[in-house]
């Protein structure tokens, strides 16, 4: 298990990696400065949601750690943890279509909300960390 005990950290690949499932109460830590923006996490076992400059980045349920989260314009990337199966929320660009891949296999393809969300499923199992990528399309 590999839960980020600080909640939120840097990492030395100019990534940034958060969250700790392991946690029984609710645990917030914000003004986290990363690349000059501001980021608030909040995580324990039920959830873990990441907020950049007060807007919404990432949610799962139930929580989970996600390391080396890289937020670029053309995608997001990640590897995630936890102890069962997540569903996981991004903000991604409004009504725009992403391909979901998960270890590297093309899992969907969807068109994110008004909003700019996109949900999906990942099966988690306590000990591997699976890799996630979206990939906005052109």
């Amino acid at each position: 298990m590999s839960a980020v005990k600080e909640l939120i950290r840097t990492e030395a690949d100019g990534t940034i990696s958060f969250g700790d499932y392991e946690l029984e109460n609710k645990t917030k830590k914000s003004d986290y400065e990363f690349e000059g923006d501001l980021y608030k996490v909040k995580t324990f076992k039920e959830i873990t949601r990441l907020e950049k400059n007060e807007m919404f980045i990432y949610e799962s349920e139930p929580g989970t750690a996600v390391l080396h989260l890289s937020d670029k314009a053309e995608g997001m990337e990640f590897s995630v943890e936890g102890p069962e199966d997540a569903q996981i929320t991004v903000e991604g660009e409004p009504e725009t279509e992403y391909d979901i891949y998960i270890e590297g296999v093309l899992r969907d393809t969807q068109k994110s909300n008004l909003g700019g969300k996109i949900s999906f499923s990942v099966e988690l199992d306590g000990v591997n960390a699976q890799q996630v990528k979206l990939i906005r399309k052109a």
